[in-house]
């Protein structure tokens, strides 16, 4: 379910006055201050910051992030607690957020202008999606679900250990704050956890009371006289289904260092779990996380369905993370590019960008002369400019990843079984050798993943491709281009081009056909007049996994039992391999996909909230395939 479009919100700055909505008819916060309100209501309302000391992790889900007070506040507070929890995770639902320059405007007084000027800084492009931002080295995080609650409280999966329940007055703004809304919170309610609001409405406390809260009041602030206060208490708690379990592993071994496994090694290490990586090849990056670039940006389609809406998120993800790499020198790469369209003309597009209010920093349409003007290369039809994609050398980003903290490399290590373990999982050489003991495995080796999984009937398939370099002096090319093939400039200076795409092909050889194919791919993009011989040309061979419905195959293994036959449509219901994860079938987009699949990994893992909706997690299952053969009717 896509939860856009998204509407940045109107927000009346009058002097003397809190900020107002002119939309909703209602302020933003009381007029004795939003710091007062969230500091009394939110956090002392919560308990906090006593109820987080020592833990692990600590899950906030608030239902209004607003200006971005209670955050703020609550951030301020956990850094100021010598008994903090080891990593603070606040979700926050905003349906109409703020621009940045509102953001700013909003903040320009504030009594933590360090904190808000960083909050600032990682505002994200507003676009309908889940969008991580890490500070204080990734001990906050915090999680933006830009859309409408009644359409994120079902998407979400997390379990909140508070609850903040802001937004507009219930007289304002109902639907927010009705009994259905309500109910969605016990399923997302961790044992013991607790809610507090400013309200006392009668409403708002019988239904908190139906989703399983004991209710109280306590003193408010700010002229109001009573608040609410809760403690969840059910009669009752359902399991959750097997595909959402988490084993809550402490160490776990990974199969696999290109981007894939370094994805996933990365975002575990930043959980704090211990993380050993397994390479059968001399280093890692070797096979085709190898080549010298690669692109990352995200799609635009009419039907934002499952496919454009993951790789809008990934890209978003992928930009977050390599761009201040990029611009600061520690990885070879250069933001932007330019992606032609076949399809749809200028009008068609930029009737499409209205219609699903996508932001201008994130996508933007531009017609022929447009994209000659940005690009100073011959008029080929209109293009879709993404400002914060580009390209990144795979290599380096591996490496990068795999140099963080409580992560090991071994390489020379192929593994070439696994079977369970007294504790987990053991991972064994070609000669029956125990390599690795893990509590937990995730298998991230690409085609070799068929043998390790037990050659899973999952519909995907190898695909070779061979790129192009060329070494020979060539015009200007200031962003990569890209339109069923692609160019790049290099660090060094060279142009990669590229790139071919054969199925079930093992010759490894690098071929002349290919390099043909390649150089015409340049022609075409570019306009320049490419020889067909006489160039100095260099090749790199490599395969790449691909499903079916060309999404990654990520999350727990299916075991080979049935699912409930009532269930068996739905993925999350099939029973799974404990301990067996797998991150696989990228293929050509394996930068776009590895940072947010290895966070989204690492969440089905450690149990910390997922930073993507629930529809877009069922999409990425593997059990997703018989699932959907289940769906058919009989015949």
């Amino acid at each position: 379910m896509s939860f856009g479009p998204i509407r940045p919100a109107r927000v009346d700055f009058s002097a003397g006055e809190p900020p107002r909505s002119p939309a909703y008819g209602d302020i933003y916060h009381p007029r004795a201050g939003a710091w007062a309100q969230a500091r009394h209501v939110f956090l002392a309302g919560n308990g906090l910051p006593q109820r987080w000391a020592g833990r692990p992790r600590f899950v906030v889900l608030e239902t209004g992030f607003g200006l971005g007070h209670n955050f703020l506040a609550t951030w301020e507070a956990w850094r100021a607690d010598p008994q903090r929890c080891r990593q603070l995770v606040f979700v926050s639902i905003e349906k109409h957020p703020l621009t940045r320059a509102d953001l700013r405007r909003a903040h320009a007084d504030s009594p933590m202008p360090a904190l808000a000027e960083a909050l600032l800084a990682a505002w994200p492009p507003l676009t309908p999606d889940i969008h991580l931002m890490d500070f204080d080295g990734g001990q906050v995080r915090l999680h933006l679900v830009l859309a409408d609650v009644s359409r994120a409280l079902p998407e979400l999966v997390l379990q909140a250990d508070a609850f903040y329940l802001d937004g507009f007055a219930p007289s304002r703004n109902p639907d927010m704050w009705d009994h259905h809304r309500l109910r969605a919170l016990a399923r997302l309610a961790a044992p013991g956890a607790s809610v507090a609001t400013w309200s006392v409405a009668r409403e708002l406390r019988d239904g908190l009371s139906a989703a399983g809260f004991r209710v109280d009041k306590a003193p408010g602030v700010g002229g109001k006289r009573e608040i609410t206060v809760g403690r969840f208490s059910p009669h009752h708690r359902p399991a959750p289904p097997p595909g959402r379990m988490s084993p809550g592993a402490g160490q776990v071994t990974v199969v696999g260092a290109g981007l894939a496994g370094a994805g996933v090694a990365r975002a575990l290490a930043m959980q704090g779990v211990q993380v050993d990586v397994l390479e059968q090849h001399p280093g890692a990056a070797q096979a085709t996380s190898g080549n010298p670039g690669g692109l990352y940006h995200g799609i635009v389609h009419a039907h934002d369905g499952p496919h454009a809406r993951w790789l809008r998120a990934a890209a978003l993800e992928a930009q977050r993370v390599i761009a201040p790499a990029v611009a600061q020198g520690r990885l070879p790469g250069a933001p932007g590019l330019l992606r032609g369209e076949r399809q749809l003309g200028i009008e068609a597009m930029r009737a499409l960008l209205a219609a699903q209010a996508l932001p201008a920093e994130w996508v933007q349409a531009l017609d022929a002369d447009q994209a000659t003007a940005l690009t100073g290369l011959a008029p080929t039809g209109p293009a879709w400019h993404y400002p914060g994609g580009g390209w990144v050398s795979p290599a380096a980003l591996v490496a990068s990843w795999l140099a963080a903290p409580n992560i090991r490399l071994h390489t020379r290590c192929p593994v070439a079984r696994l079977q369970a373990g007294p504790a987990g999982w053991q991972l064994l050489g070609a000669d029956g050798q125990v390599l690795q003991q893990a509590e937990a495995v995730v298998v991230a080796n690409a085609a070799d993943a068929m043998h390790l999984l037990g050659q899973p009937a999952w519909p995907w398939q190898s695909l070779r491709g061979q790129v192009t370099m060329l070494d020979d002096p060539w015009p200007a090319l200031p962003l990569a281009v890209a339109d069923q093939g692609y160019a790049l400039r290099l660090a060094d200076g060279r142009l990669l081009c590229g790139a071919t795409s054969q199925a079930d092909d093992d010759d490894a050889g690098v071929r002349a056909d290919d390099h043909a194919h390649n150089l015409a791919t340049l022609r075409r993009l570019t306009g320049w007049p490419v020889p067909d011989a006489g160039l100095a040309l260099r090749g790199r061979v490599g395969w790449r996994m691909q499903p079916a419905d060309r999404l990654p195959m990520l999350g727990p293994v299916p075991s080979a039992g049935p699912p409930p036959a009532h269930r068996a449509d739905q993925p999350r219901f099939a029973p799974r391999v404990p301990g067996l994860f797998v991150a696989c079938g990228y293929g050509a987009r394996g930068i776009t996909h590895a940072a947010l699949a290895g966070e989204v990994l690492a969440a089905w893992i450690t149990g910390a909230p997922m930073p993507a909706p629930a529809s877009l997690l069922d999409a990425l299952d593997p059990a997703r395939f018989a699932a959907r053969l289940n769906r058919k009717p009989a015949s």
